[in-house]
This record gives C-alpha cells, sequence and structure tokens, in this order.
C-alpha cells in the first residue's frame, strides 16, 4: 500500500483523482445511464462502506457490480441468496483433513466465497435470518470467526446487496440492526427512453468493448484514507446532527416526522452521512465539503434507516417524502 504516512501533494491528489475518472468512464463503456447510481457507489467505495441496491430485475445491478471489479481490479464473486442457503455456505466451515503421510487428523476451515475484495450478495433478502445475520459481522468488523478462530476479510472489503421489490412472497426483510450496516440504500430506475434504446442495441449487437483496470486495491484503501482527511466545517457537522436528530419522532419539531415515523436514524446515520458526504465531494474534484453533498445523499443514506408508522403506510407515504420534510425544516 501507498505510505499514506507522507503528505500528499495536489499533484499526487489530482493523479489519483484522475485514475477515480478512469473508473468512471470504464464503467460507462459497458453500463448505459444509471450515472446517478454509478455515482453512489463510488461514494461508498471512497468511504469504505456497504450499500444495498434495489431495484426490479432487468436493470443491469449485477453487471454494474461485476464491471465495478473489473474497472477497479478487484477479486469479485457472487452468492446467490436462496431459501435453503446456510450460513457455512457463506462463511466457510471446519473441514477433517488427512495427512496421507503420517495418518493424522485435523480440522481445515475452507474459507468461504465471502473473503473477497467484492462481495455480490444477490436478493439477500430471499434468505432466512439465520444467513442473513452471518453477514455481520463481516460487514462491520472485516472479520469472520468460526471454532474459537478469527480471520481478516481481505481489504477493501466492500459488500454490495441487491433485493427485489416485487414479489415479497417468500422473503425475509432485513433487520433493522443489518440495515443500518449499509451506508447506502440505493435506488435503481427503469432508463430514460433514448437510454433504453442504446442499451438494446448495445446488447445486441457485436460484442462490446472489454472493461481494462484503472485502479488497484491498494489505490482504492489509499483514497478511503484520503476521503477521511476531507474537511468538514462546523456549520455543516452542526447541520448533518440536526438532520439525524430531527428523523426522530420523540425528538422532533417536523410535524410530517411525527406522524409519519414510528422510528429514526440513530447515530451511525450521522458518521455515514458524513464520510459520505466527504467522499462525494472529492469525487466532484473538492477538498470540502458543500451543502449540496449533504443534500444530495441525505436520501441514500437516511431511507433505509427510517421506520414508517401505520399512518404513513396506509397513506402509501415513503420514508424518502419524510427526509424531503426534514430537509425542508431544518436548514444550515
Amino acid at each position: 500500500m501507498p505510505d499514506t504516512a507522507t503528505p500528499l501533494t495536489e499533484a499526487a491528489i489530482a493523479q489519483q483523482l484522475a485514475a477515480l475518472a478512469e473508473v468512471r468512464k470504464a464503467i460507462a463503456r459497458v453500463i448505459v445511464g444509471q450515472d446517478a447510481v454509478v455515482e453512489q457507489l463510488l461514494v461508498g467505495l471512497l468511504a469504505g462502506g456497504h450499500c444495498l441496491l434495489e431495484g426490479v430485475p432487468g436493470l443491469g445491478k449485477t453487471l454494474l457490480v461485476r464491471s465495478l471489479s473489473q474497472a477497479l481490479k478487484l477479486d469479485f464473486r457472487r452468492i446467490q441468496f436462496t431459501p435453503d442457503l446456510m450460513p457455512s455456505d457463506i462463511l466457510g466451515t471446519e473441514i477433517l483433513e488427512e495427512d496421507h503421510g503420517t495418518g493424522r487428523r485435523s480440522f481445515k476451515f475452507q474459507k468461504g466465497p465471502v473473503f473477497t475484495n467484492l462481495l455480490l450478495a444477490d436478493e439477500l433478502n430471499r434468505t432466512p435470518p439465520k444467513t442473513q445475520a452471518a453477514l455481520l459481522e463481516a460487514m462491520q468488523e472485516h472479520t469472520v470467526s468460526s471454532a474459537g478462530t478469527t480471520w481478516a476479510l481481505p481489504e477493501p472489503f466492500f459488500v454490495l446487496a441487491t433485493q427485489n421489490p416485487l414479489e415479497q412472497a417468500g422473503t425475509y426483510p432485513l433487520p433493522e440492526a443489518q440495515l443500518d450496516r449499509f451506508l447506502l440504500h440505493i435506488r435503481v430506475d427503469y432508463p430514460t427512453e433514448a437510454e433504453e434504446r442504446a442499451i438494446i442495441s448495445q446488447t445486441t449487437g457485436a460484442a462490446g468493448q472489454a472493461i481494462t483496470a484503472a485502479m488497484s486495491g491498494d489505490e482504492v484503501l489509499a483514497l478511503q484514507k484520503l476521503t477521511r482527511d476531507v474537511p468538514l466545517s462546523d456549520d455543516l457537522l452542526g447541520w448533518i446532527t440536526r438532520l439525524v436528530r430531527a428523523t426522530r419522532p420523540q425528538d422532533t419539531s417536523v410535524p410530517q416526522v411525527r406522524e409519519w415515523l414510528r422510528w429514526g436514524a440513530g447515530p451511525r446515520a450521522g458518521q455515514s452521512l458524513a464520510l459520505a458526504a466527504k467522499a462525494r465531494a472529492l469525487l466532484h474534484g473538492r477538498y470540502a465539503v458543500t451543502r449540496d453533498d449533504v443534500r444530495a445523499l441525505a436520501g441514500p443514506v437516511l431511507r433505509h434507516r427510517l421506520l414508517l408508522s401505520f399512518a404513513a403506510e396506509a397513506e402509501a407515504r415513503t420514508a424518502d417524502e419524510a427526509v424531503a420534510a426534514v430537509l425542508e425544516a431544518v436548514r444550515l
């Protein structure tokens, strides 16, 4: 890994940001449109957080994640979550090995697919809570514990989970504790007409361009450290704190929150919003956070951390509407 103890010059920072721009260009060779989704994925990468993607089938979520891993030269693995998947299928298991020379037998830990840099947890809400919980330690601590031994996961470690908003029969909603581990909840919407036409043309013709790696894992780690060094003013820090606290029905002065929410965001939401705003500022070539960074990421950071009330569900209200009401009421 590059020596991050040495102060970076402006030229070195510009070189790293240029490599990040090449990553976006490499993904754009395969993915048509979805600029906001790609930006939020890169924000999650720079902030060192995990992302939850939600969208109907056929929108290219798996292709997007695979393209990101190729552009970043990271080890990539995909797990298709099903109702019969067990925790050992993800984390690994102890197997009995015999030394053919001595005849001695011993247990050896066979690592599971979670030991990778970029893990695609496809349709995470289709597996039971026992298997969903197997990812909690990996996501939070970047370790896996088995038979009294703790194994460190490779760095960088980045979980991208998808869930299908349709066909809710036979699915298991993610518990709040696990949802809180995701830095961003990214909505993947339908493409525009022009984008959809380009997608059809591009995928039904000759083979497209191959993605070339534009950044290594060590460079990603260096950028993650640089992200944490981006300045955040006291005014913006205070605003982020007040935004998060305003989502809690027992503390808020926002009438929509008291009516629509049963539970608000915790302190981890404030940490996530501050870190994601720093990452977005760096992604846009700025060395300080602005209010636009906070406003742009308030929805992806907060929407999965808010629990709607029965009244809100009856009125078909959404968490995004509650976030918009908070942003309107709580000004910088």
